[in-house]
Order: structure tokens, then C-alpha cells, then sequence
């Protein structure tokens, strides 16, 4: 795919503080739970892309909590779709959109399309038709909110669940430590396609999110956020540390944050001096079972991993 992010991105103005949109596609009144990361991701994500909106959302933790029947939080055209094929849907619209402008039917507008699902809907189940729209060039955006399990279904591991994580279907014991493969890099998985954009995000820096996800929607072609969001319930952490755990994962390298900008690595936030993996996992029960053997060992995967995407963004 030929892509051309950085001409799409010449006029491209961040948010700040005092530019921050007043616009909530996302309203309040939804039945997330107390302290949810994911929630707060979302809000965030859709304030960035304004109300000229359009989403497909696989099911999943957003899909129950903001639309249980007969309400909705939804400001903007939302359809639910199926576990496997937000990305699909979101790419028939596209087809559909572009087919009837060419009618003239519709006006020649921009309207951002976007699928939006959690790691379980990005990563596994919906992972084919997130390639197909890729790789076909759909001009969408595709948000992964990523809280590293099926919340929404009783916590059951996902290729996104990080390596020695517990679950309902992860337990640690005699035989196990739990999660038993490292989490899937579906960044990196996305960006093989040759995509234009690509980035990662946390609630823990809010502007960069939002920044992110505008850009997203600015460039031509498909583009692919992946949201690191906290899940309380799940993780077995405080209820109001979703956004200091993000930071935390940040700054212990767990989770990078960096851009692809037409197949070049930019790293948002460079972490220098990082601070060690157990500051992080000792705030979750999930990895309370976990010796001092298997932390050094995800520490010294962390390490690895963090230096190879140096490598790559000083290429």
C-alpha cells in the first residue's frame, strides 16, 4: 500500500489544555464500572473525533454498558455488531459512503467511520476481518481498547493477557503460572500491513490519546489505535488507579507509546530511566502468585522487547 501520512498530517493542530473539544459523542449515564479504564478511553477517543462520527462496535465491555436497552449513551450513529466483524462493518460502510458519493446521493463529506473492540474482538476472534480491512485499504479507524482479558464475559485470557497474568481460564497452581504466552503485539501486526498510521495510547496522558486519534482520522487509508485500558474488576487493583497504573506501565516500559507514520517508529515518550516491572505488577492481585524467578523473567522480556522498538525508531 502507498501511503502518505506526513502530507495528510501537514496541517494537523494538537489539542491542549485550553483547545479541548466541549463535544460528547459518549454520554454520561452509561453502566461502566466504578473506576473503568476502557470508559474513560472512550470518552476521550470520541471527544477527539467530534460529532460528523460514525462507529461499529463489536460486542464487548463498551457495547453492554453504553447501550443496555431501551437507552443509550450514544450522541452519534453507532451500530453493534457481531464479536468478529466490527472492522468488516465499518469497512462496508466506507464502500457504501464512497459508492454513493460517486452517485451523488451523498454529499462530498468527511465522516469519520470507525470500528472500535476490546483486545478479545481485536486480537482473536476479530483479528481476519481487522487484516482484510487493512490490507484492503479501507479508509477507517480501527480502536483496540485493550484491558487484556474478556471482562465483559468473566475475565477469561485472551492472546492480549500479558505473560503470568491470572484468569478464570488462566489459574496459576502446582502446574501453571497462569497465563503461560507473552501478549500478542497486534501494533506491530497492523503496521506489516504497510498501513499509514499506527500508534499507541493510555489514558495516563490524555492529550497524547486524543491527538493520536485525530491524526488517525486525518490520515487517508486505514489507521489503527491500540489503547492500553485498565480494568479494575478484572486486574484486581483500586477502583480510582486506572490512571496511575497506565502511567506505571508507561514508565516501567510495559507499554511503550509510539507512532508509525508511513512504516517509520516515533517514540512519543522515551523512557530513559525505567522503573522496575514489579512496581507495576505488585499493584494488581492477577499477579500476586508470581515468584521472584518468573518476575525477572518478564523483566528481562520487557527489557528485550523495549530495545528492539528503540532500534527501530532510530533506524
Amino acid at each position: 500500500m502507498i501511503t502518505n501520512a506526513a502530507r495528510d498530517l501537514k496541517n494537523f493542530k494538537p489539542f491542549t489544555q485550553k483547545t479541548l473539544p466541549k463535544v460528547e459523542p459518549l454520554a454520561y449515564g452509561h453502566r461502566a464500572c466504578q473506576g473503568c479504564g476502557e470508559i474513560l478511553a472512550l470518552r476521550l477517543a470520541m471527544k477527539a473525533l467530534g460529532n460528523n462520527t460514525m462507529v461499529a462496535s463489536a460486542t464487548g465491555c463498551m457495547e453492554i454498558v453504553t447501550t443496555s436497552f431501551p437507552q443509550t449513551a450514544w450522541r452519534i450513529p453507532w451500530i453493534h455488531v457481531a464479536f468478529e466483524n466490527a472492522a468488516a462493518v465499518a469497512s462496508g460502510i466506507e464502500a457504501a459512503r464512497k459508492a454513493l458519493k460517486r452517485k451523488g446521493k451523498l454529499p462530498k463529506d468527511n465522516v469519520n467511520i470507525v470500528a472500535m473492540g476490546g483486545d478479545g474482538a481485536t486480537a482473536d476472534i476479530g483479528i481476519q476481518a481487522l487484516s482484510g480491512t487493512l490490507e484492503r485499504g479501507h479508509d477507517i479507524v480501527y480502536l483496540c481498547f485493550d484491558n487484556e482479558a474478556y471482562m465483559n464475559t468473566g475475565v477469561q485470557r485472551s492472546s492480549s493477557t500479558p505473560y503470568g497474568a491470572m484468569t478464570t481460564t488462566s489459574p496459576p497452581g502446582e502446574m501453571s503460572i497462569g497465563q503461560y504466552t507473552w501478549k500478542k503485539n497486534v501494533p506491530a501486526i497492523c503496521a506489516a500491513h504497510d498501513i499509514p498510521y499506527v500508534a499507541t495510547a493510555t489514558v495516563a496522558y490524555h492529550l497524547d490519546l486524543m491527538n493520536k486519534v485525530k491524526k488517525a482520522s486525518m490520515v487517508k487509508g486505514p489507521a489503527y489505535v491500540h489503547i492500553f485500558s485498565p480494568c479494575p474488576t478484572g486486574w484486581g487493583c483500586k477502583g480510582d488507579s486506572a490512571v496511575s497504573i497506565s502511567r506505571l506501565a508507561v514508565k516501567t516500559n510495559v507499554f511503550p507509546l509510539y507512532e508509525i507514520i508511513d512504516g517509520k517508529t516515533i517514540m512519543s515518550k522515551e523512557i530513559k530511566k525505567p522503573k522496575p516491572v514489579i512496581d507495576y505488577l505488585k499493584l494488581q492481585r492477577r499477579f500476586r502468585h508470581l515468584d521472584e524467578k518468573t518476575v525477572t523473567r518478564i523483566q528481562n522480556h520487557v527489557s528485550e522487547q523495549y530495545e528492539m522498538l528503540l532500534k527501530k525508531a532510530n533506524a
